[in-house]
């Protein structure tokens, strides 16, 4: 009988840990500050982006959030929302390049937008919709640098960039661009896998969300698996040492 409390007991063990490191990665995963959706078509028009900042703090909550747009191809037509108690300050950068458009020639554009005055709490994420006028068609990925300052003085410098397939420890978000979508009249048309908006900013995980809790319960169906199989040879080699005598 104590064999088989052993035995069992370190079964046990193995399941949780296998479930502990499984969802501490989950957490990891789904820390970061993402974009969605993660790419558009170049010149896509009249889109939304989503910046979700999630609090990755125990003890303190997010109460700044500062989002820069690259200048260097920009981001024309910016316009944004504030929600949940946040009030957005937008900043315009001029333009070293002037833009001709359409419209006009454009010479300065948004670089800088800072949501204050809401608070993120530990263990919930917000979600920031810009939307735009027309995305640059002269680059593959736009980096949009992101600050979060925490209730305790904490700033999370969300500002790395890729190199290869190494993701750095604190990335930006990034959004890439892809080819251009079937133009009409010369006028560059959204991606096809445009941004849905949901009721709440707080009511849809991201992807990185759903992978992670995927590799937890994985990881938790193998432990048990693994707690089901001791069992059953703890109880086979009792019943044939039964046999035996």
């Amino acid at each position: 009988m104590s064999r088989t409390r052993t035995t069992l007991r370190r079964a046990g063990a193995v399941t949780a840990l296998t479930a502990a490191g499984l969802l501490a990665a989950a957490g990891v995963a789904s820390a970061h500050v993402t974009i969605h959706p993660d790419s558009y078509a170049k010149g896509a028009t009249d889109g939304v982006l989503t910046f979700r900042v999630p609090n990755e703090e125990d003890n303190a909550s997010t109460k700044q959030v500062q989002v820069f747009l690259p200048t260097d191809h920009p981001v024309l037509g910016v316009l944004v929302s504030p929600q949940d108690g946040w009030t957005a300050k937008v900043t315009n950068t001029k333009l070293k390049t002037p833009i001709k458009t359409d419209d006009g020639t454009i010479t300065d554009a948004v670089s800088e937008i800072t949501f204050t005055g809401g608070k993120i709490d530990p263990g919930h994420y917000e979600d920031f919709n810009v939307a735009f006028g027309q995305l640059p068609d002269d680059t593959d990925q736009l980096t949009f640098k992101t600050l979060q300052t925490y209730s305790d003085g904490k700033v999370v410098r969300w500002i790395e960039e890729a190199q290869g397939d190494q993701e750095p420890e604190n990335p930006a978000p990034v959004l890439k661009l892809t080819a251009k979508a079937a133009e009409d009249g010369g006028s560059a048309t959204a991606s096809s896998a445009s941004p849905k908006t949901s009721d709440s900013s707080k009511s849809t995980a991201s992807a990185s969300d759903s992978t992670a809790r995927g590799l937890g319960v994985a990881g938790l169906v193998v432990g048990v698996l693994g707690l089901a199989a001791a069992v059953f040879s703890v109880l086979r080699g009792r019943s044939a040492g039964s046999r035996a005598e």
